[in-house]
């Protein structure tokens, strides 16, 4: 398998831990205009580091590995959102005729890919960096957690 390809995984799996414990935080219908206002992401931000945080039960350094993880996170997800104000529009445009817009389709698809190529790095590097900080203990924790495929709420 590609290097790259092993590092996108990894940086999922990552992104499944942190976004894990936002979704357990989050409530529907509290949207604003298609997505969430930044108030309300640093505030789930935080809810999710202080949930994934306790069971774990990281200690200071460990948990501003987190919070730089979270930060690298929610800057890829903004990046691969683009632009755009209303990107759920973008895709709508799509089939909004008699032909799907394939020229439309592949360059939406170029964009994210970029996206997601030009911050994985950092992603990749702020999930080892606090994988790496965690005790043999917690590793299996997290291992644990991974296998069940469930959320931290769902013990």
């Amino acid at each position: 398998m590609k290097t790259w390809i092993k590092r996108t995984l990894i940086a999922v799996t990552g992104a499944t831990i942190v976004l894990g414990g936002l979704a357990a935080c989050g409530h529907r219908g509290e949207h604003h205009h298609g997505g969430w206002s930044e108030e309300r992401v640093t505030e789930m931000r935080g809810k999710a580091i202080e949930r994934v945080s306790s069971k774990l039960e990281l200690d200071a350094g460990q948990k501003q590995k987190l919070g730089v993880l979270a930060d690298e996170m929610l800057a890829a997800r903004k990046a691969v959102r683009g632009d755009s104000a209303r990107p759920r529009e973008e895709f709508k445009a799509l089939v909004a005729g008699e032909k799907f817009d394939r020229n439309r389709a592949q360059q939406l698809m170029e964009q994210k890919t970029q996206a997601v190529q030009a911050a994985s790095p950092r992603v990749i590097e702020a999930m080892a960096d606090f994988y790496d900080s965690l005790t043999p203990t917690q590793q299996a924790q997290v291992r644990a957690f991974m296998d069940k495929r469930r959320g931290w709420n769902r013990g």
